[in-house]
């Protein structure tokens, strides 16, 4: 029986640092492949050069497509396409994206909990909102096993924090101490493999590519009224979904609350847009009013008058709303 060899992390902001410790801890001779990918701009901050030069005696390489998974080696996503797993062969995907992002946290893990299953470690860092508790979610459907960075140890605790919330996870570990952990599990035997649920081999084939189209989807989610924000199509809710997911007939993919901070950016868009085109309305009505009294026409100047200060109290409706919608709501001041 083989050992839990294949070792996938995801993260985000504040990840890095974490990352950087994991590899520093894990030996020479690891008995697994580890991927990694990460939800920050990599051509931007040179993660490729950042991530080797912290994994001690592991070579770090980005992935390419058709390479070969060997143990005892780190394999970093690549810019633009998702990182899967396809055997014992790497696939990089060109699917829709998920969350906004390619790659994307969650279409790594769902790779490996279809093809490794029990062989699988799952590991989240640190990040905002909900991605890879999803994946995190397959994996632990598919046999293999859920490790978490320690919410008060990370940057972002959302991530994380999400996780535990969609599964039941193994551990929960400091980022100092995560290398050590996944060491000694990567010489635990896998367990017996379970049948894999169809939506999670769906998911992967939409992050591959592959054309999903209406009733595939209709397999594994529900019709909403709620409009995809990448492409404007319709929403559907994938079934007992953990955390609450969406997903669109092009395979657009979205957590709950990654697709409401996306409305959250188009409903403060359309009100700023909203709040111009009153406030020429009014400019010009004022305009209006005054070539009236110019004109002699008096009763046409108080006409626009009026309507000049109703719009106006419009516009200080508007930016009223939209001040208040930069406030967090109470209980994430909080949190």
């Amino acid at each position: 029986m083989s050992n839990r060899d294949i070792i996938v992390i995801g993260g985000s902001a504040g990840a890095t640092a974490p990352l950087k410790q994991i590899l520093g801890r894990l030996p020479a001779d690891l008995p697994a492949a580890v991927f990694v990918v990460l939800h920050i701009p990599a051509q931007g901050i040179g993660i490729l050069s950042t991530v080797a030069s912290s994994a001690g005696p592991l070579p770090v390489r980005q992935a390419q497509n058709g390479m070969k998974i060997e143990a005892g080696h780190v394999y970093l996503g690549a810019p633009d396409h998702h990182l899967l797993l396809s055997g014992d062969h790497i696939f990089l995907g060109r699917g829709p994206r998920e969350n906004m992002v390619r790659p994307a946290v969650d279409a790594l893990f769902r790779s490996a909990a279809l093809y490794h299953g029990p062989r699988v470690i799952g590991v989240l860092l640190s990040g905002l909102l909900s991605d890879g508790a999803a994946g995190l979610n397959a994996i632990k459907r598919c046999g293999g096993m859920a490790v978490v960075q320690d919410p008060a140890d990370a940057i972002s605790d959302e991530m994380p924090r999400r996780a535990m919330e969609a599964t039941t996870v193994d551990l929960c570990v400091p980022g100092a101490a995560m290398g050590d952990v996944l060491s000694e599990l990567v010489k635990e035997q896998a367990g017996a493999a379970l049948p894999i649920p169809p939506e999670i081999r769906l998911e992967v084939e939409i992050a591959a590519g592959e054309r999903i189209g209406s009733d595939k989807l209709l397999s594994v989610a529900d019709p909403v009224a709620l409009t995809c924000p990448a492409c404007g199509g319709v929403l559907s809710e994938v079934k007992n979904a953990r955390p609450m997911r969406f997903r669109c007939q092009v395979g657009h993919g979205f957590t709950a609350d990654a697709l409401a901070k996306e409305q959250e950016g188009r409903v403060d868009e359309a009100l700023r847009v909203a709040l111009r085109i009153i406030e020429e309305r009014a400019e010009l009505v004022q305009r209006m009013a005054a070539d009236g009294r110019r004109s002699g026409r008096a009763a046409v100047a108080e006409m626009y008058e009026a309507r000049s200060r109703e719009y106006r109290e419009y516009a200080d409706m508007i930016r009223r709303v939209v001040l208040k919608s930069l406030d967090p709501p109470t209980g994430e001041r909080e949190a």
